[in-house]
């Protein structure tokens, strides 16, 4: 699980410098999901339906606030996972509050607390806090190759949660944050890589930089926040330095798959990678907001590898979402499941079967305080194959509508022009029946 990875900063994605060769290898030798999509676009929310296969508004890790103790009861597929005879390890970034104890489910527990930091980092390893000297990626990996040699044929577990790609910064209990006392803020890549892309041309979507148009909640004055625009996109250096930063994460995948060779159980493991929601490059003005339903945001990589099932090579076009991969992990496991999942199983999709599938999705956020400018801009999006509708829950009169197929940028907002009665009421019942059926409907 990669923290804040684009679907398009891949080489197999066709990113222009990016070097994924690890990640590519899996793509090339699994299943490459085309239009996978974060249920929730923040690092708390979506770790939570990724491990449960709900939605926010089921599981109540509804931001990136000390919500400490409903984390301790998530019904994550770990916990059946363990029951059936896995070994299971947790390394890394579980941030959902900043309480670093074990969680039910795991028999190792290697974890940071809140963001963690990039150089020597705290970890509590069952139970204790330890510091440890080096590279947060490399030391994560290190924990992860040492618990898969120690299972031996006893079948494991590993949900490995980078820092990476993620700046460094310390998330406070209140939900503020700040830099990490001793380190440099922002984005660092481990030290053998730091500069390798300083001269690279940095690809940018045709909806980078420019102000945004027609878009009323991101339109709003504020007290101090500027407008969107080119000022306000993320710099070159920011994006080079994540990409740097993605080196050892490749590098991190690539170790694991060499010591599953050595034991000749790579052909027998299942391998994800996939991220928690993505990041935006300028598009619309945008940079560290996240958070909010375009393409950018809320779009993610996803890839298994996993040769008794997956076929090497497919790319389904299928919209598929982060509550699918707890019932797809257990149906592969061969393991009951008690707990109730909105999630759908990828297994079929693997197999490159073409059952009937989602026609829609629906993608939620919940206001928080991090960032003034999308505050009091909770909402319910539905996306189909062809057309996104955005409903802000607390800004009545903001709706955004988008027509993907024509206008896959996002920057042409239909409320308000002809094309609009044609699409909207079909898409306001599907969003009415998306809430309905996973128990949202209550809710305004």
């Amino acid at each position: 699980l990669v923290d804040d990875l684009r679907w398009d900063d891949l080489g197999v994605a066709g990113h222009p410098f990016a070097e994924t060769p690890a990640i590519d290898r899996m793509a090339r030798e699994g299943v490459r999901f085309l239009n996978a999509f974060a249920t929730t676009p923040l690092c708390s929310p979506s770790r939570a339906s990724i491990l449960t296969g709900q939605y926010a508004h089921t599981h109540g890790i509804v931001d990136n606030t000390a919500r400490d103790a409903a984390s301790h009861a998530l019904p994550t597929f770990a916990i059946p996972l363990q029951s059936a005879g896995y070994r299971t390890g947790f390394f890394g970034k579980w941030h959902m509050g900043n309480d670093d104890s074990p969680r039910p489910g795991f028999t190792q527990w290697v974890a940071l607390r809140g963001q963690g930091e990039a150089l020597d980092p705290q970890f509590n390893v069952n139970g204790t806090r330890v510091r440890e000297s080096g590279y947060v990626t490399d030391l994560l990996t290190d924990h992860a190759d040492r618990f898969i040699r120690e299972s031996g044929e006893q079948p494991f577990l590993v949900f490995l949660a980078h820092k990476a790609l993620h700046p460094n910064i310390v998330q406070h209990d209140d939900g503020s944050s700040s830099g990490v006392p001793g380190q440099d803020a922002g984005f660092i890549p481990a030290p053998r890589h730091a500069g390798r892309y300083a001269n690279a041309p940095v690809p940018r979507r045709p909806n980078a930089g420019p102000a945004p148009v027609r878009k009323p909640a991101l339109l709003r004055p504020l007290d101090g926040v500027p407008p969107l625009g080119p000022g306000t996109a993320t710099p070159d250096r920011d994006v080079r330095a994540r990409l740097e930063m993605l080196l050892a994460v490749d590098e991190s995948l690539g170790r694991i798959v060499a010591i599953l060779e050595e034991s000749g159980r790579l052909d027998e493991t299942v391998i994800v990678v996939l991220s928690d929601h993505g990041y935006f490059y300028g598009e619309h003005g945008l940079n560290e907001e996240r958070r909010l339903a375009y393409e950018e945001s809320a779009r993610i990589p996803l890839i298994v590898r996993f040769p008794a099932v997956a076929k090497a090579g497919l790319t389904p076009a299928e919209m598929v979402q982060t509550i699918d991969l707890a019932p797809t992990v257990l149906e592969l496991a061969g393991v009951a499941d008690p707990a109730p999942r909105h999630g759908r199983s990828l297994v079929p999709l693997l197999r490159g079967e073409r059952p009937p599938w989602r026609d829609s999705i629906l993608v939620e956020y919940y206001s928080d305080t991090v960032f003034p400018r999308i505050r009091n801009m909770g909402y319910r999006a539905v996306r189909t194959e062809q057309h996104k509708l955005i409903r802000y829950l607390e800004l009545p009169g903001m709706e955004e509508l988008y027509d993907l197929k024509a206008d896959p940028c996002e920057l042409d907002n239909l409320i308000g022009s002809d094309r609009e009665a044609s699409a909207r009421p079909a898409l306001e019942a599907e969003l009415s029946r998306l809430r309905r059926e996973t128990g949202d409907a209550a809710r305004p």
